[in-house]
């Protein structure tokens, strides 16, 4: 899968950088850093930015941008769970199963 290649590689890469050594709780603040910068980008799409010191971004950087911040939500997530031994692959069942329990869906 895909996703569990990215994740070795994002540790491995995290690991060369001494990045990685952060405890859940510091990275828990990296990934609530992301999640703002992934809001801030959401109201831009959705609402504009009016700020002076931002330059206007077309609709195509906006969802480059977009990109960009879910992919860095997605890492921080990737390494958290990584910290507590979880594998993403129960995580994505894990979901499946509480919604189709919670909603009665197939």
């Amino acid at each position: 899968m895909i996703i569990d290649e990215h994740r070795q590689w994002l540790i491995n890469f995290y690991k060369q950088r001494d990045w990685y050594q952060y405890s859940p709780f510091i990275r828990l603040n990296f990934l609530m850093e992301e999640v703002g910068e992934l809001a801030q980008t959401v109201r831009a799409i959705e609402l504009g930015r009016d700020h002076p010191g931002e330059t206007l971004q077309t609709s195509t950087q906006l969802n480059e941008h977009l990109k960009e911040e879910l992919a860095d939500v997605l890492d921080q997530i990737l390494i958290l769970s990584d910290k507590y031994q979880l594998d993403v692959d129960e995580l994505i069942v894990q979901s499946e199963t509480k919604l189709k329990k919670r909603f009665h869906s197939d």
